[in-house]
């Protein structure tokens, strides 16, 4: 399935700098163009993904954190950093809650995550479990926690009462029901992963990255696409 819609508001949940850039940027950029309010929230500073000689965790979270942020721009984005620490990640209650938070306050009709149920993306990868723990506690957070005003009674005391998602949609190409059509933004995709210089050495991302999503594409007749599995927990009028 595929439509053109186009959601008010949407976050973005994923674990590390670049997640979102190498997964779902495409759409996140439709949105945006389209006049979406997209928040992406970044769980970690990716602090221990370097085998750079004399690079500190210190020192690399300012570098992914700069670079997320300008990833962020291009896609029209704004971006919230967490905090937590890279390769510890766990779907904690305080985490959970953290998220609930945010989506109270921004009141997102879509949230999109990862699939924590992927060990396995290919013969040759085995998934991050930060990725699968950073889409646990989105998920968790979605449902039933961020509706359930007297779930968190100190929130609502914020004035931050439950809060319906409209729709999930789970970065999960294996198990795809729903496609976006980025077409129009698979350049800008590869602009905004192309921000992160870090993680990228000499390595050039527009090839590959334009070969991924025509083949998600080719499934549904579209040149370049980006694949999910959507939930839908209240349907929108707007949607079609």
């Amino acid at each position: 399935m595929s439509t053109t819609f186009i959601p008010e508001r949407a976050l973005f949940i994923y674990a590390h700098p670049d997640d979102i850039e190498f997964g779902v940027a495409g759409t996140a950029a439709k949105w945006a163009r389209h006049g979406s309010q997209v928040l992406y929230v970044v769980l970690t500073d990716g602090n221990v993904g370097s085998h750079e000689d004399g690079m500190t965790a210190a020192k690399l979270a300012e570098i992914r954190r700069a670079e997320q942020t300008a990833a962020a721009a291009v896609a029209g984005a704004q971006v919230v950093f967490l905090g937590y620490p890279d390769g510890f990640l766990e779907p904690t209650l305080a985490l959970r809650k953290e998220l609930v938070r945010l989506i109270r306050r921004h009141k997102p009709n879509v949230v999109v995550c990862g699939d924590p149920t992927v060990y396995f993306p290919s013969g040759t990868r085995i998934n991050h479990p930060d990725h699968r723990a950073a889409a646990q506690a989105a998920l968790d957070a979605v449902f039933p926690a961020c509706e359930m005003t007297l779930l968190y009674p100190d929130l609502a005391a914020e004035g931050l009462v439950g809060h319906k998602v409209n729709y999930v949609y789970v970065s999960n190409p294996h198990e795809a029901d729903y496609y976006v059509d980025i077409s129009d933004t698979i350049d800008v995709k590869i602009q905004a992963l192309r921000q992160h210089a870090s993680q990228l050495d000499e390595w050039d991302p527009e090839q590959p990255l334009k070969e991924w999503s025509a083949g998600v594409g080719r499934k549904v007749g579209f040149k370049h696409a980006e694949a999910f599995r959507r939930i839908t927990l209240k349907p929108l009028e707007t949607d079609g």
